[in-house]
């Protein structure tokens, strides 16, 4: 796992679940390429940012819906 300290400089369109309504504490994401995601707190745009391979993001989602996170 790798990040950024400024998620402003990735060069990616960032996004957060419609579910999210318009609320602000949000996680948000963004493709970096076509096989790294980044993920940063909505709150903080200019903060650092997680970058994580697709597999490991898939693998986050499969464990927050199965309950295992």
């Amino acid at each position: 796992m790798a990040h950024v300290e400024d998620s402003s400089t990735l060069p990616v369109t960032w996004w957060k679940s419609s579910a999210s309504g318009t609320q602000s504490d949000c996680v948000e994401c963004g493709t970096v390429d076509g096989q790294v995601i980044a993920l940063r707190d909505s709150k903080n745009p200019t903060g650092p940012a997680l970058l994580l391979s697709r597999a490991a993001v898939a693998g986050l989602v499969s464990g927050i819906k199965s309950g295992a996170l």
